[in-house]
């Protein structure tokens, strides 16, 4: 017997069949089933519209500059064509920056294949402002060259003539003797080789005694002495100052105005005082001597004089050695990898004494802008002198030792 729901039709009683109920309750569950995804893509629909609105909205002050720039521009933006040669992928990139802004333009563009950069529209006043500034440089840069051939043609050398210095006649040597702002004792020490009987008077302290005279006599002979010296780090403290007073009285300094007197700076210092001397001073031979030797004056003036005519040389004590490359030790190298493998130094000239004709000194003059120096003064004079003709005199007599036995020089 059939349990299902009586139904009554026209006053009669009648029961729904069992298969009819049960199609209906599976088609009630398959519409159930089937409004789950669509909800589930409405939803996912409905988080990136927020996420792309969010991104729209993000960059608003970027589009409202760049949509500026657009009406400034706009003769350039709206002037495209469509002809054969139209671009259509910068008009669509250029479409979609319109519409989305900066960030899907750009992607639009990777995309595209288009990933160069609208150049910039220069005004009139840019233009001006590079080619000024690339005359300018051209203007610097040719009077940096009549300079340098102002110097080789010796047009410069007599336009710092010191006070004092010598006439047209031409010197033997021109002596510097490197001095620093505690070396008074061996500056008087100096000032007593050149003074009649070789007495230096005490009170040289004073500025009282001091026979400036002999250096006047010296260079009747052909002979010009000075103490080298730059400037204090401090420029007018009393150490410049103390120097300033003291060249009033003895009138024997020639003071380095453009170099600083450091240690870390020394250096640089021979290329001031080369470059100083031609300029000052017409001569043969351009003698650097250390303040901390004895000098034989009238042997050095002898070996000297035995040259004269001679050109080209580089006369001292030549001497290599190698190359100090470990950091905290004396005389320390920091290019050493650039002496090679062997870590050994090219020959040159100690540093107590070196001694140049006048072209290598007026070389240096004329280059030493573009002069290598290394850690050490008499390498780096070395070094310049590798790269030109140069006769090297290796004479043992400017060899300073504890010996004086047939020297110019010993050890203080």
């Amino acid at each position: 017997m059939d349990s299902g729901p009586l139904f009554y039709k026209e006053g009669l009683p009648t029961t729904i069949p069992k298969t009819e109920k049960q199609r209906g309750r599976s088609s009630s569950a398959s519409s159930k089933n089937s409004s789950r995804p669509s909800l589930l893509l409405a939803f996912f629909s409905c988080l990136a519209w927020l996420y792309i609105a969010g991104r729209l909205w993000q960059d608003a002050e970027n589009r409202t500059l760049l949509s500026n720039l657009l009406v400034k521009n706009s003769a350039q933006w709206h002037s495209v064509r469509y002809d054969s040669d139209h671009n259509y992928p910068e008009l669509l990139s250029e479409l979609l920056f319109d519409w989305v802004g900066l960030g899907l333009a750009q992607w639009a563009r990777a995309r595209l294949g288009h990933r160069s950069a609208r150049p910039k529209v220069l005004t009139v006043e840019d233009k001006l402002m590079v080619l000024g500034c690339k005359d300018l440089e051209r203007r610097i840069v040719e009077a940096e060259m009549e300079i340098t051939l102002a110097k080789s043609q010796g047009f410069l050398e007599n336009h710092l003539k010191q006070p004092g210095s010598s006439s047209s006649k031409k010197l033997l040597a021109v002596i510097g003797i490197y001095t620093g702002f505690g070396g008074r004792q061996n500056r008087n020490a100096f000032r007593g080789s050149w003074t009649p009987g070789g007495q230096f008077i005490i009170c040289i302290t004073f500025y009282t005694s001091y026979d400036v005279d002999s250096l006047k006599k010296l260079e009747e002979r052909g002979i010009v002495i000075r103490f080298v010296i730059g400037r204090s780090p401090n420029r007018g403290d009393s150490l410049d100052r103390n120097i300033d007073e003291e060249n009033r009285t003895t009138k024997d300094f020639l003071i380095l105005d453009g170099h600083e007197e450091a240690a870390e700076e020394s250096p640089k210092k021979a290329k001031f005082f080369f470059s100083a001397a031609v300029q000052n001073w017409d001569a043969e031979f351009y003698v650097k001597v250390d303040s901390n030797i004895h000098l034989d004056l009238e042997g050095l003036i002898e070996l000297l004089e035995s040259r004269r005519g001679q050109d080209s040389l580089y006369i001292g004590c030549m001497k290599s050695g190698v190359v100090v490359s470990e950091v905290g030790k004396q005389w320390y190298e920091p290019e050493w990898w650039k002496f090679g493998d062997e870590k050994s130094y090219f020959r040159h000239a100690a540093g107590s004494l070196i001694i140049l004709s006048r072209n290598f000194a007026n070389y240096i003059n004329i280059n030493s802008a573009s002069l290598k120096t290394y850690a050490h003064e008499d390498t780096s004079v070395g070094s310049w002198m590798m790269g030109i003709q140069a006769t090297y005199i290796d004479d043992g007599r400017v060899c300073c030792s504890s010996s004086r036995q047939d020297k110019v020089c010993s050890l203080a």
